[in-house]
């Protein structure tokens, strides 16, 4: 089993290539039903001991690898039976339950088990699950001391991670197969998948993949030739809230840049001593050593306002968008701009800027960034980084704790110091490792911190990298 950071995401249409790529190259449909199959077997012996398993098989070629599972883990000594919705459809799958030579009770009249194993339903389902399947697998996984699901917990979209099922069972672990999907990562489907672990079956997953989950990013220490301007200057342009705007600075401060410039005609007290403030001008951004400009925490959305920001957008600096800026854009795309430009939209100002949306936030943030020709940053319980090349990261299970005013401010400084700095990473990476930095700050703070807080830990963050 491997751990999630930084592995592709794969979509069902995408998998389906990478499988059909090592069809085409001699591997047989059976062995990597085969490998699939053993991978899981190894998986729950390692999770779930000597205790009896209970596995539950589907008609497709998830069951199939439930079948293989269950003749590997009894051949181990392991007391193993097998459930089953109704007789194997596909000859994958059918070559599976000849070899499981030990009785296939009915799903309906299953007993519980210690451990239970749902291999019912995989990538492949797109249409609704009835209740003669939903009722008893939620039954089995509520009595059961563990419950395991093979790649897809049955009743879930791959792709949206939508419900396709009236009660959603909630799993302890999913072992997904030759790659991470969507359903994984994205939030509300992720906590019905509890733990997830990849089960490696051999495929060329990295291929064409346009998604991965996010991983600790390599950062480098200054070097010994370093200046407070080739560390990175960020300008964060402040509004009628000083505070949203101090907190952005101090962050960036914190994430590495060398010099924070606040231009504010107010700097709220117990600021930290190295930020530089200055009044507001039309000419504040004409500096050529800032390295990046963010605007819009707390700016608010008078004319005045707008002035600032058609300002910050004719720079040819990277630029930040956040907060109230996002608003005020109407439409503005990004395609004709020298530099980068970063969105970091959460989810309300998302449908300001973009629209409603439905189906896959994934998508969802990746056509916004196609359309706008500039990095998307969709905030929340799953933080989508989007780039307008297509390039997708994801980073899953941010801090319930992070839902406290001013976190989006300390992020939206911490994206403005990677996009100044002299990094070798790519724009949407650069983003990425600020996204990473601030749930890093989120997990060592643990509860009831105040943005303050985290703006302040980000420093033992980005002094660990």
């Amino acid at each position: 089993m491997t751990p999630i950071a930084g592995q592709p995401i794969l979509t069902a249409a995408e998998m389906r290539a990478a499988e059909q790529r090592a069809i085409d190259a001699g591997t047989s449909v059976t062995a990597l039903m085969e490998r699939a199959g053993a991978g899981v077997a190894e998986a729950v012996r390692r999770l779930a001991g000597d205790a009896p398993v209970l596995v539950l098989c589907g008609p497709g070629n998830n069951g199939g690898d439930g079948y293989v599972a269950a003749r590997i883990l009894r051949a181990n000594g392991v007391a193993v039976r097998v459930a089953a919705t109704g007789a194997p459809m596909s000859e994958a799958a059918i070559q599976a339950r000849t070899g499981w030579d030990g009785p296939v009770e009915t799903l309906a009249d299953a007993a519980p088990a210690p451990v239970v194993l749902d291999a019912i339903f995989g990538t492949g389902l797109s249409r609704r699950v009835d209740g003669g399947i939903a009722t008893p697998l939620a039954a089995l996984v509520q009595a059961a001391r563990l419950s395991i699901t093979v790649d897809v917990p049955t009743g879930l979209a791959t792709d949206t991670g939508d419900a396709l099922i009236d009660t959603v069972s909630h799993f302890d672990i999913t072992l997904a197969l030759g790659a991470l999907k969507p359903v994984h990562v994205l939030a509300a489907s992720a906590q019905i998948c509890g733990t997830v672990r990849l089960v490696e079956i051999g495929l060329d997953t990295r291929s064409g993949a346009r998604a991965e989950v996010i991983d600790r990013p390599t950062l480098q220490a200054p070097g010994i030739d370093s200046t407070k301007y080739t560390r990175g200057m960020v300008a964060v342009v402040g509004g009628i809230m000083p505070g949203a705007a101090a907190l952005a600075s101090e962050a960036a401060m914190r994430a590495g840049a060398g010099y924070v410039l606040l231009l504010s005609d107010t700097l709220p007290p117990n600021t930290p001593h190295a930020l530089v403030c200055r009044a507001w001008a039309p000419d504040a951004l004409a500096d050529a050593r800032i390295g990046a400009i963010l605007i819009g925490p707390g700016l608010g959305r008078d004319d005045a306002v707008r002035s600032k920001l058609a300002v910050a957008l004719a720079s040819d600096r990277p630029l930040v968008i956040d907060g109230d800026a996002l608003h005020l854009l109407e439409g503005r795309t990004f395609h004709d701009r020298r530099a980068p430009t970063i969105l970091t939209p959460h989810g309300g100002e998302f449908v300001a800027v973009f629209g409603a949306w439905s189906g896959s936030k994934i998508e969802a943030a990746r056509a916004a960034a196609a359309t706008s020709g500039a990095v998307v940053v969709f905030k929340g319980a799953d933080t989508v980084i989007a780039d307008p090349d297509g390039s997708v990261v994801v980073a899953p299970h941010g801090s319930s704790w992070l839902s406290t005013a001013g976190t989006g401010d300390v992020l939206a400084g911490a994206v403005a110091a990677l996009a100044a700095s002299d990094s070798p990473l790519a724009r949407h990476a650069r983003a990425a490792a600020a996204v990473w930095m601030h749930g890093a700050a989120a997990r060592r703070l643990g509860s009831a911190f105040l943005a303050d807080d985290l703006a302040r830990e980000i420093s033992a963050v980005r002094a660990a990298l």
